[in-house]
């Protein structure tokens, strides 16, 4: 079977799919062995074949990178509202609550305290802008996560420090118990 070969647009179009970020220019030109007026031609050839279609090519001075088209702007924001409006869900929620109760907590310590992999609550929490990411300074290779504002104005606090604690938990739950028995009595 003999392959095809693509077409500097196609294969643009395949490198910036596959990146889903920015790429450079003088990068792109390298990985298609072009030279840069080469790539100013293939670019505006696929910005042609793209018009009216779902994705665009956003370009600067020096990247170029596929998104979704503006057209497509309102189906869009549809979908990542309706992903957005699902509860968290309880896996999400556990690993919030150990976000919020630790400094800097990091994946592995999140995994070991829920007995989990809890990378796709991770990535809920942090599509949700509920939490954020800081490389840890004492390991380079690893990410601390800790609450946003828009999570603690979601909890209905100014600090993570406001947080109710264990103890005040206990006597709070208690306290409901006893209530509960009084009003059977």
């Amino acid at each position: 079977m003999m392959r095809r070969m693509l077409t500097p647009p196609s294969a643009i179009e395949a490198l910036l799919f596959a990146s889903g970020e920015p790429i450079e220019k003088k990068q792109l030109a390298k990985l298609l062995g072009i030279k840069d007026a080469e790539l100013k031609i293939a670019l505006r050839a696929l910005i042609e074949q793209l018009a009216g279609h779902g994705v665009s090519i956003i370009e600067s001075a020096n990247e170029i990178e596929m998104r979704t088209s503006p057209e497509a702007s309102a189906i869009v924001k549809k979908l990542r509202e309706s992903e957005l409006s699902r509860d968290l869900g309880k896996a999400s929620l556990e690993t919030l609550s150990v976000i919020a109760y630790g400094t800097g907590t990091t994946r592995g310590e999140i995994d070991w305290v829920r007995g989990v992999n809890s990378s796709a609550s991770i990535r809920t929490l942090l599509m949700r802008g509920l939490i954020e990411g800081r490389e840890d300074e004492r390991d380079k290779r690893r990410i601390q996560y800790s609450l946003t504002t828009e999570a603690l104005a979601h909890l209905g606090i100014a600090r993570a420090e406001d947080l109710p604690r264990a103890s005040e938990l206990t006597a709070s739950a208690q306290a409901v118990i006893m209530e509960e028995e009084n009003e059977v009595l």
